[in-house]
């Protein structure tokens, strides 16, 4: 078979399904959408099963995907084995009522055999049991032999989760070769062995399982087949491990060049740790993309559980200073063309992933220190368990989750109590929710004492920034705890409660007012409001006291900060344009999923479906600012729900609405259901400019923007850097572009040039170390040998160069060496016939990297390693040649 990339892979799919009338959909977000039974999507039928369940309609009935997933079920073998990683991509192929078993089955095996060239003698396809429709597909529309047919049962060949849509699946197999199996006579697919590789399965939902038991067949029928394309890369390429697939192995690379660490394709712990971190980087890197966050909790633990883990493995590899970001790179340099929010939020992923890495680093080496003591009290006392208290202490002092201490712990020996550490969580957990109780207000609506008794707040806000509140209540948190006091005195933090108030607090998206609150009575008194929070429409100010005193039935003179307002309403206004100008552009399948009002900025996620273009985006922006320069009035009323509807007023994402209803309208160009405060005329917001447009979710992205004089700041940094660059490249800024684009056109010729002429001295240089070889041996079984070192040369010019070298001769050892940094790359390589007889590159590089302090190993006919004292390199050459000498001495060579 000719070996393909994964990414040429993914692309030769998708492009057979296209063919096929098959809707290509990008791959849905990590993040499932509506499905609160899932972490992470965790296969390629995941973010179709509203589809599957005829809850949605499809935007297609046949659909092609490449999804991206994660599971973390196998966790802890990932890295000791050479198939199991969190990270993968799925690809599918599926029928929503349209085609099904002949159809797929047929196109499938053409894919497999005419478009990948598969050998059909090395392909096998197991049924369910009873599934005779797909057996007779197989034998009469396939062509495949009826011997390469394997029934299984409904364990393995029978696709259902509880109640609802399922049906029998059936598999194809890849045959590995004899030298996978084992002595069974019998040994075919479904054996316990690793001849057999299942890579493609084509799942048949055709029956509606019922809580009884029973299995009524579907109207409508539907195909969901998924493939694993790392499975399928893996068949392609001719490998063992999913980690000497092209894209992954340059991930793994990079770990071993950081680390300075050869990977030897072995179970020592330094392979298994390079394979850890290989796998773990890529899949954070692609949940943070997806806008997952570090957290110590669902999704977010997840990401936090991967990272910390892939730091731990770089301590034990010597990595001494935060290295994931450069690996991250490597992540996005290989997956981003297909994923090309990698790219765009490049910046953002590496950014999340060294603040994570650089808090963590403060405390990993005093957890792991104190890890390494408790071991060793633990081998003096001869026991096998760690305590549970000191398993939480871990955790929660140093950051170490117990899955990490007990990975670490499993080297020695040694296991954890696992019911004392849940404990001592549980204890944790009910005085942090106590706490978040006190200090996000829940215990507001909780305890009657606080404000059961307290008539709901009038607001005066909306036409004034100005007012007068009489003090109904003033609530301090002493030791946990919510108490209601009489008095507060300077520097001291209350929460003040008026019968009235022209304070806006926080709600539907829009942040709270700012201000001050003054004595009537006591000039002294001064307030300043920090923050305004609402509980069953009680307006909860929390207010330092900068000065004099307040007491409960005090009359508070109010003033709200005119110019967060201001610039509030005016963000807030700019978001009901937005809405309506993304319609107008994208669809009316666009609906406002979240938005955040701020007076720097305005924030707001809306559904679609795919990344915006940079023409979307300059259309909605043009849409937005018309209508702020046609100065439309902005007209707000209280209507019955009824007649807000006939306005054709849009209700807002997850909103409560009573029977009366406040409309804001502006112009006739939007018109929505909303509560905030917003300006009189649409020409008050100035200007409107889209920052970043993002992924969120899946289904879901998101908009950042600035208006009004907020945009002068991101124009004055714009025009400083242009001034500098005007200044350094001594050029007018309207002329910059093109000038830019001279010295890039030059950088490239330069260094295309250098790369040509790398090209010629290293070709020449393989002619010369020919020439210059070692003979060795006698007569027949003479054999050349070459050493030779370079200063700063990658460790793909190496494996090129030493290929060139056994291109050049039939018996040939090689031994070549790149001093860089201050660390050397051994790479040694062996042709064929030296290998027949007995001579293996990753025994020898062994031997040749310890003479230079290092470590490493590979297969009989290259091999990798590294070191790191470059003064040495002469030496480990000398140890080469020895260690030759001694196996032809031997008799072994």
């Amino acid at each position: 078979m000719k070996k393909i990339g994964l990414n040429e892979l993914r692309t030769m799919f998708r492009d057979f399904y296209v063919q096929k009338g098959h809707l290509a959909h990008p791959s849905f977000s990590l993040v499932p959408n509506k499905d609160k039974s899932l972490l992470l999507i965790n296969s390629g039928m995941a973010p179709l099963k509203p589809f599957f369940a005829g809850l949605e309609t499809p935007p297609d009935k046949r659909m092609t995907t490449c999804q991206k997933c994660i599971r973390t079920g196998d966790l802890e073998n990932v890295g000791y084995t050479a198939r199991h990683g969190t990270f993968f991509e799925m690809l599918g192929s599926f029928s929503f009522g349209d085609y099904f078993k002949k159809e797929s089955l047929v196109w499938g095996w053409e894919f497999i055999t005419e478009v990948l060239e598969m050998p059909v003698d090395k392909l096998w396809a197991s049924i369910y049991l009873d599934d005779d429709e797909a057996y007779d597909i197989w034998i009469n529309d396939v062509g495949i032999a009826p011997d390469r047919i394997v029934r299984m049962g409904k364990e393995e060949n029978f696709w259902e989760i509880g109640i609802g849509p399922c049906g029998p699946c059936s598999e194809v197999y890849f045959d590995r070769g004899e030298k996978y199996g084992c002595d069974n006579p019998d040994c075919k697919p479904g054996c316990e062995c690793d001849r057999y590789v299942e890579f493609w399965n084509h799942v048949f939902t055709q029956f509606n399982r019922d809580e009884a038991g029973n299995y009524t067949p579907l109207a409508h029928p539907n195909i969901d087949t998924g493939m694993g394309l790392e499975r399928l890369a893996c068949i392609m390429q001719d490998t063992d491990s999913i980690f000497d697939v092209d894209t992954i192995r340059r991930v793994l690379e990079g770990v071993t060049e950081i680390s300075g660490t050869a990977y030897a394709y072995g179970e020592k712990q330094t392979d298994v740790s390079i394979r850890i971190i290989t796998d773990h980087i890529r899949s954070v890197t692609f949940m943070i993309a997806d806008g997952v966050i570090p957290s110590n909790e669902g999704r977010g633990y997840v990401l936090r559980r991967l990272l910390r883990r892939a730091a731990v493995h770089g301590k034990k590899l010597g990595i001494d200073r935060i290295f994931m970001t450069e690996l991250a790179d490597l992540a996005i340099e290989v997956s981003g063309g297909e994923y090309t929010e990698l790219i765009e939020k490049q910046a953002y992923i590496k950014k999340i992933i060294q603040k994570e890495e650089e808090r963590f680093a403060i405390t990993i080496d005093q957890g792991l220190a104190l890890l390494n003591e408790h071991i060793a009290q633990i081998k003096s006392n001869k026991g096998t368990v760690l305590a549970g208290e000191q398993v939480f202490k871990l955790y929660d002092t140093f950051g170490l989750h117990p899955e990490i201490t007990k990975e670490v712990l499993a080297e020695h020996g040694i296991g954890i109590d696992e019911a004392g550490f849940a404990e001592e969580l549980r204890r944790q957990q009910e005085t942090s929710r106590r706490n978040i109780r006190v200090s996000e207000g829940e215990a507001w609506a909780e305890d009657d004492k606080i404000i059961s008794d307290i008539e709901k707040t009038l607001f005066t806000g909306y036409g004034q920034l100005t007012g007068t509140g009489k003090v109904s209540r003033i609530i301090a948190a002493c030791n946990g705890a919510l108490e209601i006091v009489e008095t507060a005195s300077a520097d001291d933090r209350v929460s003040i409660i008026l019968d009235q108030t022209p304070f806006y607090a926080e709600s539907g998206g829009q942040a709270a007012d700012i201000g001050e609150m003054r004595g009537l009575e006591n000039s002294e008194t001064l307030l300043r409001v920090e923050n305004v929070r609402k509980v069953r429409n009680i307006f909860v100010h929390d207010a330092y006291v900068a000065s004099g005193s307040v007491n409960a039935g005090d009359i508070l003179s109010c003033h709200v900060d005119a110019i967060t307002r201001n610039q509030t309403a005016r963000n807030h206004t700019a978001t009901h344009l937005l809405h309506r100008a993304l319609i107008t552009v994208l669809g009316a399948h666009v609906r406002q999923a979240g938005s955040a009002v701020e007076e720097e900025q305005l924030r707001f996620d809306f559904t679609h479906f795919e990344p915006m273009t940079p023409e979307q985006i300059t259309e909605v922006e043009g849409i937005v600012n018309r209508a702020i320069n046609e100065f439309l009035p902005v007209v707000i009323s209280e209507e019955s729900m009824d007649d807000a509807k006939a306005l054709g007023a849009m209700a807002l994402f997850d909103e409560k609405y009573g029977d009366r209803v406040r409309v804001v309208k502006v112009g006739d160009f939007s018109v929505e259901l909303c509560g905030g405060t917003h300006v009189k005329s649409s020409g008050e917001i100035g200007a409107f400019k889209i920052v970043s447009e993002s992924s969120v979710g899946s289904g879901t992205r998101r908009i950042e923007a600035l208006t009004g004089t907020n945009l002068l700041a991101p124009l004055d940094r714009s025009s400083k850097v242009l001034a500098g660059l005007s200044e350094l490249l001594k050029s007018k800024p309207d002329m910059l572009i093109e000038r830019i684009g001279g010295i890039v056109a030059e950088y490239k010729e330069i260094k295309q040039q250098a790369h040509s002429e790398k090209q010629a001295r290293l070709g020449s240089d393989v002619d010369a170390a020919i020439a210059s070889a070692s003979s060795i041996g006698e007569g027949e079984k003479t054999f050349l040998f070459v050493t030779k070192a370079f200063e700063g040369l990658s460790v793909e010019d190496l494996r090129t160069f030493s290929d060139d070298l056994r291109a050049k001769a039939k018996a040939i050892i090689v031994v070549l060496a790149s001093a860089d940094e201050g660390k050397v790359t051994f790479i040694t390589a062996v042709s064929d016939t030296l290998q027949e007889r007995g001579l293996h590159a990753g025994k020898l590089i062994k031997e040749i990297a310890a003479a230079a302090g290092g470590g490493g190993g590979g297969k009989a006919d290259m091999a990798q390693a590294g070191a790191k004292d470059p003064s040495r390199i002469n030496d480990a050459f000398a140890e080469a040649e020895r260690q030759i000498r001694l196996q032809i001495q031997g008799g072994s060579l």
